[in-house]
């Protein structure tokens, strides 16, 4: 198991294609030392560029804590493409 996955917890994770050929996944997680639960909404036209938006999956806590969360998604390939995945694999074609 890598590193980021021992880091990372999926409570939850899925997605679903549109009949217009769009992409919305919804993924809840935790990242070890923070203790906010997180959901990540992700949405794509055609499965190739994605946009996101992050929230507390558990209402309002640290500003600062999801501020880094957020910086880290951007920063962090690895870690959004492990969510990704995440509802990726969940995707009933």
């Amino acid at each position: 198991m890598t590193e980021l996955a021992q880091e990372v917890q999926i409570k939850q994770a899925e997605m679903k294609r549109g009949e217009d050929g769009t992409y919305l996944g919804k993924i809840v997680f935790t990242l070890a030392g923070n203790q906010s639960s997180y959901e990540v909404v992700l949405y794509s036209k055609k499965g190739k560029e994605w946009d996101y938006s992050l929230h507390f999956a558990e209402g309002p806590r640290s500003e600062e804590e999801m501020l880094a969360v957020d910086a880290r998604l951007e920063e962090d390939d690895d870690l959004f493409d492990l969510l990704l995945e995440a509802a990726q694999a969940s995707l009933q074609e």
